[in-house]
């Protein structure tokens, strides 16, 4: 091995004079033979799939050759980048066993710019960020040692061709790199070029001098005010938000064929079906959670949004969850699965709903129970609560029986109608499921009234996305044109619904817009409780008029991001 990197590196290699601290050159090949073979495994049995291994090590090797051609020198480049990615790989292990999400480029950033987060991490973590010390200064000792003991230069051409070289191999790789990976961020596998992957989306946050799309500092000089303390109407509803799962009104795509007995599913109390547009389709339901909990579109944070609950954990102030604790409020989460799926127990907890339901706690023996399981452990909690206390309930309900795949039948017991029978299979499993859904829902809302009919409730629902079983029915252009933002914001493949109605309660008007943006629902909620809006609530409902329920694609956007700037100088989004 060695052999071959000297012959490798002749072309472009002399020897300095020799001095007494001088390396011999046959070592210094055997280290990078070593170096070079440590990586190679590293790479192989971490990455997983070949195109992401060629990018991860042609990344790493195109950082030692920009070091090469800096130094040039061959063994100090060597051992640090060495040591460097050994780190990365270390503190993105530590990282995901502790945030359950691996290193991102954008937490150096962080890291670099907040004195406050190092003392936290340094009072928290105190062996952790000693060890990480001890290894940053371990790299600046051994580069240092190596870098006097080294007799090869390199040509700084040569290094440079070598670098370009790498760099367009890894751009290559990941070109053909097609499976969708924000999810692998959260994954024990492929941290280093999760990592290297990462870097484009954290300098486009360092460019904007934050992660929020914001007008530009001082612009805007009217931070919102302190919100006063909350007078809550004595007649105040218990709240129950519930995320239905790629659930959209199937009459948005007339040709599936659907049962029309689930229609009412669709329906608020006034009757009608009132379109929200979401920014994501067929997954990464936790965009529209964020939207809906925090009332900010995840497209304004850019190439970051498929991180925004993971990074932004702990730096949101004016949630929907704290702003309904301000009001008195217990705030409880009912999730199907591990709280640590994509960090949202993190984030749940950050914006106030720390009493989290997750799988475990609620007994699921599988990921996917059927919605009344949710359902009754609802109720067994308001049995509780309602013996107790006398404080109004705010339970966000997720469901999990409509997400994808639909190639096997769920609960085949279960007798529900689903498509016309020219349905494709796996839409007529969707809407079948979609009917289960519809027919759980109504039999939650009797028992809510026949077991506390004493108890007023606000219930509003609403789709997160639509189902992967309509991309059978766009075309090839309007498929490819699914990760477009412009798209998103006209494209009714973005189109879900949302659903307000009462029980033992009286809502009052809803919006009449022809379709309204999800980051506004949150705002729906509240005047649907007839709670008082906070100030950055009332800009969002001064919004939401202007911009005719239009967020993302509203035709006043400097409005909006003067909003957003106004949320970072009051700390209610916090960089």
């Amino acid at each position: 091995m060695g052999q071959i990197l000297l012959s490798y590196l002749n072309p472009g290699i002399e020897l300095a004079p020799r001095q007494p601290r001088h390396i011999r050159p046959r070592t210094i090949a055997i280290v990078l033979g070593l170096l070079l073979t440590a990586l190679a495994v590293f790479i192989v049995q971490n990455e997983s799939n070949w195109p992401r291994a060629v990018f991860a090590a042609g990344i790493t090797l195109t950082l030692f050759s920009i070091t090469m051609a800096s130094t040039r020198r061959v063994l100090a480049p060597a051992v640090s980048v060495a040591l460097f990615t050994a780190i990365i790989v270390l503190v993105s292990s530590e990282k995901l066993r502790l945030m359950h999400m691996s290193l991102h480029a954008y937490d150096i950033v962080t890291f670099m710019l907040s004195r406050d987060t190092m003392v936290f991490l340094f009072s928290n973590f105190p062996a952790m960020m000693l060890a990480l010390t001890a290894a940053l200064v371990l790299l600046c000792i051994a580069t240092r040692y190596c870098h006097h003991c080294d007799p090869i230069r390199v040509s700084r051409s040569f290094a440079i061709i070598s670098a370009f070289a790498f760099a367009t191999l890894s751009y290559q790789a990941i070109s053909i790199q097609t499976k969708h990976t924000s999810m692998l961020h959260f994954k024990k596998e492929r941290m280093l070029s999760n990592f290297y992957v990462s870097w484009p989306q954290a300098w486009d946050a360092v460019q904007r001098g934050q992660m929020l799309e914001a007008a530009a500092p001082g612009a805007v000089t009217r931070p919102f005010e302190p919100s006063e303390k909350c007078t809550r109407p004595a007649n105040s509803p218990h709240i129950i938000l519930i995320h239905q799962e790629s659930v959209m009104p199937p009459e948005l795509y007339p040709e599936m064929g659907h049962d029309t007995f689930i229609d009412p599913l669709f329906r608020s109390g006034d009757g009608k079906i009132h379109k929200l547009r979401v920014e994501t389709h067929t997954s990464a339901s936790w965009l529209t959670e964020f939207s809906v909990l925090t009332g900010v579109s995840t497209y304004a944070f850019g190439r970051m949004r498929m991180f925004v609950q993971a990074l932004l954990a702990g730096k949101v102030g004016d949630s929907l969850p704290q702003v309904l604790r301000g009001c008195g409020y217990r705030n409880t989460v009912f999730y199907p699965l591990s709280k640590n799926f994509v960090s949202n127990g993190r984030f749940y907890s950050s914006i106030g709903m720390r009493e989290i339901f997750d799988r475990k706690k609620q007994g699921a023996n599988s990921d996917y129970q059927p919605d009344y399981f949710y359902y009754n452990n609802l109720l067994k909690l308001m049995d509780d609560h309602f013996k107790t206390s006398d404080k109004p309930l705010f339970s966000f309900l997720l469901t999990v029986a409509t997400h994808m795949p639909y190639t096997n039948t769920f609960k085949p017991e279960r007798l529900v109608p689903g498509g016309n029978p020219d349905t494709d299979p796996e839409g007529h499993e969707y809407l079948r499921r979609v009917g289960m859904a519809h027919i759980d829902f109504a039999a939650f809302k009797a028992e809510l009234n026949k077991r506390f009919p004493d108890e007023a409730f606000l219930i509003v629902q609403y789709g997160d996305h639509q189902p992967r079983t309509t991309l059978d029915y766009m075309s090839v252009q309007e498929r490819n044109m699914l990760s477009d933002r412009q798209n998103a914001s006209t494209s009714k493949a973005f189109l879900t619904y949302y659903a307000v109605e009462g029980i033992n309660y009286d809502i009052p008007d809803l919006p009449q817009f022809d379709e309204l943006g999800v980051p506004y629902l949150s705002t729906v909620v509240l005047e649907a409780a007839r709670l008082p809006l906070p100030p950055a609530y009332l800009e969002r409902k001064r919004l939401m008029d202007m911009c005719a329920g239009r967020y993302d694609g509203c035709n006043y956007k400097n409005d909006i991001l003067a909003f957003h700037r106004r949320l970072i100088d009051s700390s209610m989004i916090q960089q």
